[in-house]
């Protein structure tokens, strides 16, 4: 089941390209799984401390 991408691919390979280095063509989704389990992380520890706002500091 494929997931929607929650980055922006034009701006990371913009970004990347600024750092003079290539990205290769499943980079972006990967990065978007990553951004997954750190909001999913987020929500567990935001709700683990009584809190329906996930804050930066759940991160």
């Amino acid at each position: 089941m494929s997931r929607e991408v929650l980055v922006v691919g034009s701006k990371v390979k913009n970004y990347m390209r600024e750092k003079e280095v290539k990205t290769s063509g499943d980079l972006v989704e990967a990065l978007s799984e990553k951004v997954y389990a750190m909001l999913d992380e987020a929500v567990t520890r935001a709700k683990e401390n009584k809190r329906s706002t996930v804050r930066p500091c759940d991160l």
